[in-house]
């Protein structure tokens, strides 16, 4: 029997949303009773909840989302459990664990802090060791339930985008995969022109 896991943040009206970003507006423009339909307008950043990076967020690579094979955001998932860690770095064990084309989420537990100003202030972060031993297995993407995997001058980023690996943020609900040992990934970003999108990630079990 199937099992889906939703992986996504809701996206509302006045959603949290990095200090860097704008607000996201989502309203009801249109009314059934005078309009004789309803119709709602979003105005939402492409790094407002849960979304994926690809590389032209922050290098020279000109390729938009739109544009990225549709097998990158599909595969098998792969959860590590790094609760606890406020700089999380690799272990033996995940040798073992991580293979090559892995969707790879880091399960941290800081999505309890999402709406707060902690969320984005007191994040852990990947050491550049687990980044190097990401790209060396070569990892499609990696999932995590933080804003991001690093601060600024975001090398970390800037590693993961220049091996081809996407980078998912803001997930949630990562503890209901805590005890599944094969699950797949889907997390279609939208069809648009832009360098990141919005995504509604959904574990399958």
């Amino acid at each position: 029997m199937t099992k889906l896991i939703d992986l996504s943040h809701n996206i509302i009206n006045d959603m949290p949303v990095h200090p860097y970003d704008d607000s996201v507006r989502l309203y009801q423009d249109k009314f059934l009773k005078a309009d004789k339909y309803n119709n709602f307008r979003l105005e939402i950043g492409m790094h407002a909840g849960t979304h994926i990076d690809t590389p032209m967020h922050l290098t020279n690579r000109e390729i938009f989302i739109d544009e990225i094979a549709l097998d990158t955001f599909i595969g098998k998932g792969c959860l590590l459990d790094v609760r606890e860690e406020n700089v999380i770095a690799y272990k033996e064990e995940y040798s073992d664990i991580v293979s090559e084309n892995d969707i790879v989420l880091l399960y941290t537990n800081h999505s309890d802090k999402y709406g707060t100003e902690e969320y984005y202030t007191k994040h852990p972060i990947i050491d550049k060791e687990l980044a190097n031993f990401f790209i060396e297995k070569k990892i499609k993407m990696l999932g995590i339930d933080i804003p991001s995997p690093d601060r600024y001058p975001f090398e970390v980023h800037k590693m993961f985008f220049n091996h081809n690996i996407l980078i998912i943020e803001n997930m949630t609900n990562l503890s209901e995969l805590l005890h599944i040992k094969k699950f797949e990934i889907i997390a279609f970003p939208l069809k648009i022109r832009a360098e990141a999108s919005m995504v509604r990630v959904i574990a399958k079990i």
